[in-house]
């Protein structure tokens, strides 16, 4: 069923609603950005795209707003891509489906939603739509490729914005201010193991676990979900040996910034083992079952027939093992700088094991820099004692918070005169492209909100409806009180 064309504000809603026809995979930006060009064409929008394949769209302030401070509106076009284990949904070609809860929230059938960042891309659009509204000239940057990588803000062009003030719409938690995020790295561990041919007498077997929430690897990593390919290899150390398993296949995870929600492997086993690995995967479910109540209470544990034509060697399916129970992941502290902030993670996002060829990517955030590297070391010493090779990739700074900030201190007064209460103002561990921007562009001045999100990255991705009303809202009070103009010295 189609969202209703109740929702508020409709201008907004209903470009969204236009988002979710349109496929849109990191990466795979190209038709979006196609009909953005062609949408700005027909609303006689200026636009320009970089070599990076970002976009912007410009326009003119609303009579009387001229001297005004020109305001970037920046957000990225992409998604992750993620769905429930039933799910045949095909992200490349079929569109997302989007409907509305009787509880005031808007979910997608068996996907992630992709308001992340799809309400924020509306609401630009929106402002660029819009014929009543009062705002300063706009520059939209449109950035892509985020989620996997965030090449399009490291790839932007340096003569592309004029604007001094930018507003990034991309974080989840509505009456928030964030003035400030973590860096991160990728760290990437591969491993050629031997081989040798599947013992006779065994049967083959995937064994798989499934029904964990997952979440996104920065905004959701202090809530202990579980990470199914960590909790997959536990099982597997723990039964290999009495139950004389040999493993020929693993794989969990698809994203590096995705808390992994399912996991499998596949390997051989005595048949005379059967019921002794049947009675082990009942017992750790049960286990699992009861200590993870309160995130993963779904877990689900299961076993089919598979076939394999070779198995690792028992020496590396020994160190396999050992390196994914070995691996840092999750939180690893709070920081003593920001109350209730994490400094630093770690998610095994990727994982896979096939002919012999095994590869783990983890991807590393922190608010500090000492934090990132202690992590990164860790994880490619434990590399180096398990005979992988190790590459640090995909490398982004952090933003460094400013307090005294103009744009934060408007913002904040708009804020509380609209809501009778001041906002909170706060450091955010996900990482976000504001810090890439001022590499490109020193002299903004940035601030990034957006309505409430939750489940981002996740089948269980929502949005509220309510806060995006507020959120349009206090964006358009904001940009009517944009400040003059400064002379350029």
């Amino acid at each position: 069923m189609p969202l209703p064309d109740t929702l508020s504000p409709p201008l907004l809603w209903r470009h969204f609603a236009l988002l979710c026809a349109l496929p849109r995979p990191s990466r795979h930006e190209g038709r979006v950005m196609d009909y953005l060009c062609h949408w700005a064409n027909t609303r006689q929008l200026a636009w320009r795209m970089d070599q990076g394949g970002n976009l912007l769209i410009c326009k003119p302030a609303t009579p009387g707003m001229e001297q005004r401070e020109t305001v970037v509106l920046q957000g990225h076009v992409d998604m992750v891509c993620q769905q429930d284990s039933d799910s045949q949904h095909d992200f490349f070609n079929e569109p997302i489906r989007p409907y509305l809860g009787d509880d005031g929230w808007v979910r997608a059938q068996g996907t992630t939603l992709g308001a992340d960042n799809g309400i924020g891309i509306a609401a630009m659009l929106a402002v660029l739509d819009s014929q009543d509204i009062v705002h300063p000239a706009i520059e939209a940057l449109f950035t892509v490729n985020e989620e996997a990588g965030m090449d399009g803000a490291h790839d932007l062009a340096t003569d592309l914005l004029s604007g001094r003030l930018l507003l990034n719409l991309d974080t989840e938690d509505w009456g928030e201010f964030y003035i400030g995020c973590a860096g991160g790295e990728d760290v990437s561990l591969r491993r050629q193991c031997e081989r040798e041919p599947t013992p006779e007498g065994h049967g083959i077997w995937q064994l798989a676990l499934r029904g964990l929430r997952g979440g996104h690897s920065g905004v959701d990593i202090h809530r202990h979900r579980s990470n199914a390919t960590r909790l997959l290899a536990r099982l597997l150390l723990s039964v290999a040996g009495r139950c004389q398993l040999r493993l020929g296949q693993l794989t969990g995870g698809t994203l590096r910034n995705v808390i992994p929600r399912e996991s499998s492997a596949i390997f051989a086993l005595p048949d005379d083992k059967l019921a002794e690995l049947r009675q082990a995967m009942a017992d750790w479910q049960d286990a699992w079952r009861a200590d993870l109540a309160e995130c993963d209470h779904d877990l689900t544990l299961s076993l089919t027939p598979a076939s394999l034509t070779t198995v690792l060697s028992l020496h590396d399916q020994s160190v396999v093992l050992d390196l994914l129970n070995a691996l840092p992941d999750g939180m690893a502290c709070l920081s003593p700088a920001v109350p209730g902030v994490v400094e630093t993670s770690s998610n095994l996002g990727v994982v896979g094991l096939d002919n012999g060829r095994f590869h783990a990517v983890s991807m590393v955030r922190s608010l500090t820099e000492d934090g990132l590297e202690s992590r990164v070391t860790a994880l490619l010493a434990c590399g180096r004692l398990a005979g992988c090779s190790g590459v640090r990739e995909g490398s982004y700074p952090g933003w460094t918070p400013r307090p005294d900030s103009p744009l934060l201190a408007l913002a904040s007064q708009v804020f509380a005169r609209m809501h009778g209460q001041a906002p909170q103002v706060k450091v955010i561990h996900a990482g976000l492209e504001c810090g890439i921007l001022l590499g490109k562009y020193p002299n903004l001045d940035v601030l990034s909100f957006g309505p409430d999100i939750r489940g981002a990255h996740s089948p269980d991705e929502q949005v509220n409806v309510a806060s995006v009303a507020a959120f349009w809202q206090f964006l358009c009070a904001l940009l009517a009180e944009t400040p003059l103009r400064e002379p350029v010295l």
